[in-house]
């Protein structure tokens, strides 16, 4: 059986149906939970904790590099646009000090303190300079120890990418890369501020690969102004001609209110909602048909992909960075507006350079906001954990690992839950909720069920529509 093609069903119907606005669920409690009761001396605390009871899991990092030469209209990133190198000079000095107060924070030898996977995103990683890039590299593999055979990934744009920065990206460790691409359509790139050929995007991924890249991964978004059924498909047709392991299909969220670039794009020009479903149904139909696996959300990845073998084997996980290999990480996380994870705790650096650049000079964790879980917390995440990642979840196996008889802890979820029962999203029987083929590409839709926030009654406008 083509497990590709079998694992998914898109009906429009149901699609529109059911398509609300929620959470894209990187974490659970999200990030607009968290509270500045929990501040750096909380963050400190959980660090220190860490290695209590001799279970040190490895670490996952992640750096972000907020500066950006151009800025595009769709972007919803914490970035910085600019020009100067001054100030990319300046914040790796800062990142040098957060690391080495981070890495002081653990329990443990510094420079001993085992890590499987690193990410660097913006923003523009890219934007550094070759020493640039060596310094924070360096900086790094000095308070932390880079496991061989880990995931070292960075995202790429390739209009700042040429192939000596490549060869040098996978002499400093780097394994896997995401590029950026969006859309090949011209009148579309124009729209957006972002003008990328596709030369220089097919460039970018044959040098990956003749550095020993395992993986490549290709951005692209619907959603965007002027974008069609039949550009699209033009874009596809030349992305899969780059052949890469993996593809991420965003829905573009318009929100000018929120994000002040998305203001410069004119709304008129954006597709109908049924453009966009069309779009979506067609880059499912392509793809599928091209032999990729439906990851969830929106990743797909060849099936000897170690994200498809993951997702086989039960290993899958999801993060800050979407879907991941390696579910028992506490993650390690540097830069302005980073979140961390570790243990039962997330925490979320400020989200200006003034104020990072203040509370490391004062010595401090640049830290504004977290959240220690609860009980439940942990319980419901393990939840929506289960089922984004693997579209089923064992009734029996949270049972004994939380202490519950599930059906009374759950009995209004539950009875919330038939309607979507009825309407062939999933499947609940006396030992498994499963979600069924048509349900998948409304996976959010089904979790947000088990989240006790929105539950609760709070509101869900600021989240973006889910398909």
């Amino acid at each position: 059986m083509n497990f590709s093609t079998e694992n998914l069903v898109f009906d429009p119907q149901i699609i529109r149906r059911f398509d609300v606005n929620g959470p894209r669920y990187t974490s659970y409690p999200t990030a607009d939970r968290f509270v500045e009761a929990f501040d750096a001396s909380a963050a400190d605390l959980w660090l220190g904790k860490r290695n209590i009871g001799g279970i040190s899991r490895p670490l996952s990092l992640y750096f972000h590099i907020p500066f950006c030469n151009t800025i595009c209209y769709y972007c919803a990133c914490n970035k910085i646009i600019t020009k100067d190198h001054g100030r990319s000079a300046k914040y790796l000095k800062y990142l040098g000090k957060e690391l080495a107060l981070q890495s002081s924070a653990l329990d443990g030898v510094d420079g001993e303190h085992e890590v499987i996977q690193l990410h660097w995103g913006g923003g523009t990683p890219t934007f550094l300079s070759h020493d640039e890039m060596r310094q924070l590299m360096g900086m790094t593999r000095k308070h932390f120890k880079l496991l061989d055979g880990g995931e070292y990934s960075i995202e790429v744009d390739p209009r700042k990418v040429d192939t000596a920065t490549v060869a040098l990206l996978s002499e400093l460790g780097f394994n896997r890369m995401s590029v950026g691409v969006q859309d090949f359509d011209e009148r579309v790139q124009i729209a957006v501020n972002r003008i990328q050929t596709e030369e220089e995007t097919a460039n970018v991924i044959s040098a990956a690969r003749d550095n020993g890249f395992k993986s490549v991964s290709v951005d692209l978004i619907y959603g965007l102004p002027h974008q069609s059924v039949m550009g699209f498909n033009r874009t596809l047709d030349r992305v899969l001609a780059m052949d890469p392991e993996r593809l991420s299909i965003y829905n573009y969220a318009h929100m000018p209110s929120m994000f002040k670039p998305q203001r410069r794009i004119a709304e008129p020009d954006l597709p109908s909602a049924d453009t966009k479903l069309q779009i979506l149904a067609l880059a499912i139909k392509k793809l599928t048909e091209a032999g990729y696996v439906y990851i969830g959300m929106d990743h797909f990845a060849k099936p000897d992909d170690e994200l498809a073998v993951a997702q086989r084997q039960g290993r899958l996980h999801r993060n800050f960075q979407g879907y991941s290999t390696y579910a028992d990480c506490d993650m390690l996380s540097f830069g302005i507006s980073s979140i961390s994870k570790v243990g039962p705790s997330y925490y979320q650096n400020v989200k200006t350079l003034d104020e990072y650049y203040d509370r490391l000079d004062a010595q401090m964790l640049p830290v504004f906001r977290g959240i220690e879980l609860t009980a439940d917390d942990v319980l419901r995440r393990s939840i929506i954990q289960a089922l984004m990642c693997h579209f089923e979840l064992s009734i029996e196996s949270i049972e004994s690992a939380h202490l519950i008889n599930f059906r009374e802890y759950f009995a209004a979820e539950l009875e919330e839950m038939k309607e979507m029962e009825r309407a062939g999203l999933i499947r609940i029987d006396r030992e498994w909720i499963t979600v069924l083929p048509p349900g998948r590409m409304l996976v959010r839709i089904i979790s947000m069920v088990f989240d006790r926030y929105l539950r609760a009654g709070r509101q869900r406008a600021t989240y973006s529509k889910v398909i």
